[in-house]
This record gives structure tokens, sequence and C-alpha cells, in this order.
């Protein structure tokens, strides 16, 4: 558990110190018009980068599905593509990602501990992209994805091994920006799905676990030949940052529930975690500040989601909602060209949850709780008209621990990951 720990310890100040520098950089070479004009898009590139994600494992078995096993990390990567202009605003082009990762749940019990982890992979892929603005690029991506799953024990479980290779589909969204010269800022959102496949025969019948991931990805991409000419010819808009603005948003992510077990007299385990996933809405309003490079401003959210983590036992199914929240954050960003903000923010939020079970004759409500916690994240925002941005952002949130009333027998922790592709209307 150490290990996973660390991780966890790792996952919170990474996601702040990865958009801090971004930021800080982008402080250091802000030089709007005269780094990204004529700008060229086409041509190869490779780069580098990392991030944060979750995962969920779905199991199911003849009458019994559980969607699922869940567990955060980090991971690592290396990348190579090729794009091309087909017009003046639109591109075309194709990738390869290698990826080293520790992200999956962990069981710690009895003086053991489990791990199963997304251990290395590989995408290959195909996107196709629209320029918002000269120096800013929004894109969606789709392809192939194979990764190494690793169940490893350690301690008490010394000796417990597994191993499988699976491939799949990958589909995601993404922003890319001019930072300086040939450089390049990417933050991007994937989704994995790596099929339904028996891992154990049970005689007669069997064991089925799909795995899928959801990874937020950030990275600096070098392009060779982009300063030598044929790059866009049409103006970025003019944009203030001073203002008040609404704003909407469409989401996806995770939530993991790290639970403890407390039996007293030595007996205790810990379960990180129990997974979910699903999609969400977002409502916005707030205020942003211009103060020349940079811009700082605060926020509030409201949401309603599907996020969910479900138990079928024939025709009754247990669901574990994370329905509807709120945010109150602050955001600091800097300028990394003429059009686009890089931003880290942070603060308050509060996250209601509901467990009930549902049957053919109705449904019946188990437990629920509202519980606070904090947000940190970062993202890309760039302006598309002088009164319109878009942008695409990711969060860790973490709440207070619920102990369901059990006088801390039972305790849980839960977290999310979630990326959200926004739009924001700033009024004059």
């Amino acid at each position: 558990m150490f290990i996973r720990t660390s991780a966890k310890s790792f996952l919170l100040g990474a996601v702040s110190a990865v958009a801090l520098i971004s930021a800080a950089h982008a402080a250091d070479v802000v030089q709007p018009v005269e780094e990204a004009a004529g700008f060229n898009w086409s041509g190869a590139y490779v780069g580098i980068g990392g991030g944060f994600g979750a995962s969920v494992h779905k199991f199911s078995v003849p009458g019994l599905g559980f969607n699922g096993l869940g567990g955060n990390g980090v991971f690592g990567e290396l990348t190579a593509g090729y794009d091309y202009v087909v017009s003046e605003r639109f591109l075309l082009g194709g990738f390869i990602d290698a990826n080293l990762s520790n992200i999956g749940p962990s069981l710690s019990i009895a003086g053991g501990d489990v791990d199963l982890t997304n251990s290395y992979g590989f995408d290959v892929g195909l996107r196709a992209g629209y320029l918002l603005n000269p120096n800013t690029l929004g894109y969606v991506l789709g392809g192939y994805t194979w990764q190494h799953f690793k169940l490893d024990g350690s301690g008490a479980a010394e000796g417990l091994e597994f191993s499988q290779n699976r491939s799949g589909y990958v589909l995601g969204v993404g922003m890319e920006t001019v930072l300086r010269g040939n450089w390049t800022l990417k933050t991007e959102y994937r989704y994995a799905d790596y099929g339904d496949k028996s891992v154990l025969d049970l005689g007669g019948a069997s064991l089925d676990v799909e795995p899928s991931t959801h990874t937020f990805h950030v990275a600096a991409n070098y392009r060779f030949g982009a300063q030598n000419g044929g790059g866009t010819s049409f103006a970025a808009p003019a944009y203030d940052w001073t203002g008040f603005y609404i704003g909407g948003a469409l989401g996806a992510g995770t939530m993991v529930h790290d639970l403890n077990l407390n039996l007293g007299l030595g007996g205790s385990g810990e379960l990180n975690g129990i997974g979910g996933e699903g999609v969400f809405g977002e409502a916005s309003v707030g205020y942003d500040h211009d103060f020349g490079s940079w811009v700082a401003g605060v926020q509030l959210d409201a949401r309603y989601s599907g996020i969910q983590t479900k138990l079928d036992l024939g025709p009754v199914s247990i669901k574990g909602d994370a329905d509807y929240g709120f945010d109150a954050l602050a955001r600091i960003g800097a300028k990394v060209n003429e059009s686009t903000l890089a931003y880290v923010l942070g603060g308050y939020s509060w996250q209601h949850f509901d467990l009930h079970a549902e049957a053919p004759g109705g449904s019946a409500d188990i437990y629920d709780w509202g519980s606070s916690g904090f947000s940190i994240g970062g993202g890309l925002e760039t302006a598309v008209s002088s009164n319109m941005t878009v942008g695409l952002e990711y969060r860790y949130s973490q709440y207070q621990k619920e102990d369901f009333g059990l006088g801390g027998i039972l305790e849980d922790t839960p977290s999310f990951q979630t990326v959200r592709l926004g739009a924001k209307y700033k009024f004059n």
C-alpha cells in the first residue's frame, strides 16, 4: 500500500506541478503575434508528456455483473505523428504513442498487497482538427489501443501474479496551442475500452472482465518545419480576458471509492477501490481579470452527473450514484500566445452520493450523503471570437471520509478524475 499511497500523493502534486510549469514557461515566452505568425501545422512531430487517469474493471459471470474495480494513477508517454492541413482551418493526421503507467486498483489485507495495473502499452490512431484561431487547434481522435495488464502480489500475497494483453479502441478530444518557435503544448482526454474477455473458467461458465480507462494527457510537441512558411493567414480574434462570464460544459470521468475496513484486534484492510464512470453536464459563472501576461479569476460551477457504480444481482441492481454537486474555485493562468490561456485552479467542492437498489417491483434507498472536499486541476482556454472562448480542463477531486454510521468499521473516501469540454460567453 505504500507504493499505491505514494502514487496517489504524487498524482495530487503532479497535476499542479505540470500545469504550473507550463504556465510559468508561458509567462516567459509570451510574444503573441511574432511567435505565432506564419505557424505551419503541416508536418511531422515528436513529443514527450504524461498525465493522470483511472481505470474501471467490469466483472461479470452468469447472473452477476459488477461495474467495477477502479484505481487512480499516473503515466508517462512518448509520441510521434504527422499532420496535414487540408484547407485553411482543417487538419488531418496520424499518431503513435507509447506509455508506461501505474494506473489501477489495489488491495491491502492481512499483511499482503495486491496491485492490478495498466503497466505499459501503445495507441495508434487518426485525428481530425479545426483551427479555432491561428494559434490553437481543437481536434478529435480515434484508433487502436493495446495494453499490458499485470496483477502483482507482495508481502503475504507474494507469488500472486497474473498478466494479460488486451487490445481495443480509443476515442478522445484535445487542444494544442503554439508556445514558442517549433514547440506546441497539448492537453487531451482519451477513453479506451479493451473489450469483454474471459479470465477464468468456472466449469461451464466463465469470469469475464472488461477494462476501460479515462486519461488526461499533457505533452510538449516539437514540430519540424513549423517556421518554414505556409502557415495560416486568417486573423486571431481580439479578446480581453477581463469581465464576467457564463459558461456550460460536457464532461466524462471516473470515481474511485477508497474503502477501509477496521475490525479491531489487528483486523483491517483497504481496497482502493470501487470504481465507476460516466458523463456529466455543468453550468458556471465567474469573473476574470487581465493583468497583462497573467489572468486571475474566480468561478462557481454546478453539475448534474451520471457517474455511477453498479452491482447486478439477477433482476436486482444496486447502484451508487454521484448525482449532483458544485465547486467554488479560483484560478490563475498565463497567456501562452495571442489568444490562449494555460491555467491552474483549485478550491472547495461538494458532492452528493446516493446508494440505492432497483428491482422489477420498485426501488429502495439504502444510504445517501453529501461530502465536502477539494478540487485541483488545469487546462487550456482559447478565444474563438471577441466574446467567446472554448476550453479543455482536467480536475482531481477528493472528498471527506464517510463511515456510513457504523462507528468507523467501514469507511469510504471518494475521489474523482474528470475532464470537461466547455464554452464561455464573456459580457463586455
